[in-house]
């Protein structure tokens, strides 16, 4: 099956975000060939960024959004059509800065969205300013003097907004990756997934993330304290399925067995009728 596209990529050689979408092709090839998911059912969305570029070069249904709404396209298209497998892809800046509060309040509801966090901690296509997961005493663009915030803890953000499917990967172990991002599209219920994506022309980490990287081997994914004690550590760089849970979705609990792409013209009747009969 043939994912690319004529665009040319623009990416810087190197990045990061080549091998997240060498990773992402294959999960996708695979879930189609073994019949879990029809290509044309799959659609993708992206914000501003580096990371949108990505919509470029996949030969797949896409929607460019706005910088940080990209969930919020994402989860109308799902609402639309709730036997879509949609994908949200979004920058560590466009994602926990502009969009944080779409991250919230998607993993509250628990809707049937899978959200991949490219994190490199810097805003690239700007040219190297700092975003909430940059560390502290970063020094770019806009912060000359270092950065003096703390990071951000995406992971922690998930598990505390109540996702369902919680996990990070690293560009630098693609086989992982690549499952990670099966298992993601496979879970019915609000996936995140950070991706360590770093950026070799404006914060390089790729020779200091080889170092921290390790797959968790031990870890049970049901238990939520341990994940969350996971998410916590900072020596290192756990990778994996920090927490799965099962939990009504929130298109199932809204539409019930609706499908409104199929039925427009008596969509908002239906509608009705479900919320009358609770």
């Amino acid at each position: 099956m043939e994912l690319g596209t004529y665009a040319e990529n623009t990416w810087c050689p190197g990045c990061g975000d080549m091998g997240l979408q060498n990773a992402f092709k294959r999960s996708v090839t695979a879930l189609v060939e073994e019949g879990y998911v029809k290509k044309e059912n799959i659609v993708i969305s992206a914000g501003i960024g580096c990371h949108a570029k990505i919509m470029d070069y996949l030969n797949l249904n896409s929607f460019y959004s706005l910088h940080g709404r990209a969930l919020t396209t994402i989860s109308g298209i799902k609402l639309g059509n709730p036997d879509l497998k949609v994908v949200s892809f979004q920058g560590d800046g466009d994602a926990l800065a502009e969009g944080i509060a779409h991250i919230v309040h998607g993993a509250k509801r628990n809707i049937d969205v899978t959200l991949i966090v490219h994190d490199n901690r810097v805003y690239s296509l700007t040219t190297g300013q700092f975003t909430p997961t940059s560390a502290k005493g970063f020094k770019g663009k806009s912060t000359p003097m270092g950065n003096v915030e703390e990071p951000m803890n995406p992971i922690a953000l998930a598990l505390a907004s109540g996702a369902t499917f919680v996990a990070r990967a690293y560009v630098g172990k693609i086989k992982h990756l690549q499952e990670i991002f099966k298992a993601a599209i496979k879970h019915e219920g609000f996936s995140f997934v950070q991706v360590m994506q770093p950026c070799v022309t404006f914060l390089n980490t790729f020779k200091e993330w080889n170092e921290l990287a390790y797959i968790m081997e031990d870890h049970d994914p049901s238990d939520f304290d341990a994940a969350w004690k996971r998410s916590r550590e900072e020596d290192k760089m756990p990778l994996g399925i920090f927490y799965q849970t099962k939990a009504p979705t929130y298109e199932k609990e809204l539409l019930g067995d609706l499908n409104p792409s199929e039925n427009p013209e008596v969509k908002m009747g239906e509608i009705k009728a479900i919320f009358s009969e609770r």
